[in-house]
């Protein structure tokens, strides 16, 4: 390769990265916070499009505004702390039944409150507010409830509650819950012998 071509090609890099440190590109489906050296966090979010940002003095991240499965599952990799979902939940049920709960929980971030979830939680929100919340619900609207009741006839009512709860704890913290769909629940011995195998 001759030392001109190496130039270009070596030019080349150096202006994309320059260009690239002057746009910030949103997706659909997405939003932009920018934090700024001199004022922080701005209140204003950046929506799908090209928009231009100080090089240097200014930081963009970008938060999905789509709905969010959390998906409390046994194939969830408890490891990855940040990823959207959990293990099987522990309950006891208002007759004393130890249980395993399983389900999914569709989440959605208030658009106009992103800038303060990263300016006072910050970007681990999963493993800050949403999973210790979920678990705490989960186990207080078990509780009120046999497990039969769970399981079968009230399980709608058992959902609905749910939501409620997590709406109450959510909602001012900028999360919306759009629904509560649980799909199994079981007995908790059945989960340990399933871990152990």
């Amino acid at each position: 390769m001759s030392s001109q071509s190496l130039d270009k090609l070596m030019y080349s890099f150096v202006m994309e990265d320059v260009l690239k440190g002057f746009f910030i590109y949103v997706p659909p489906g997405y939003v932009a916070c920018v934090y700024d050296l001199g004022r922080g966090v701005l209140k204003k979010v950046l929506t799908p499009g090209l928009h231009f940002k100080i090089p240097f003095w200014q930081k963009a991240k970008l938060f999905n505004t789509q709905t969010l499965e959390y998906s409390i599952s046994r194939d969830f990799n408890p490891q990855n702390e940040k990823a959207m979902g959990d293990i099987p939940i522990a309950a006891v049920s208002q007759n004393g039944q130890r249980m395993g709960v399983e389900g999914t929980i569709l989440l959605r971030l208030d658009i106009h409150q992103i800038p303060a979830i990263w300016q006072t939680i910050g970007e681990d929100f999963v493993a800050k507010i949403i999973r210790p919340t979920v678990r705490s619900r989960i186990r207080m609207v078990a509780s009120r409830f046999d497990q039969a009741e769970i399981m079968g006839a009230k399980r709608d009512s058992v959902e609905t509650e749910l939501k409620n709860e997590l709406e109450r704890i959510f909602y001012s913290r900028g999360i919306f819950v759009e629904n509560v769909l649980l799909s199994e629940i079981g007995n908790i011995e059945d989960y340990k012998k399933a871990a152990t195998e």
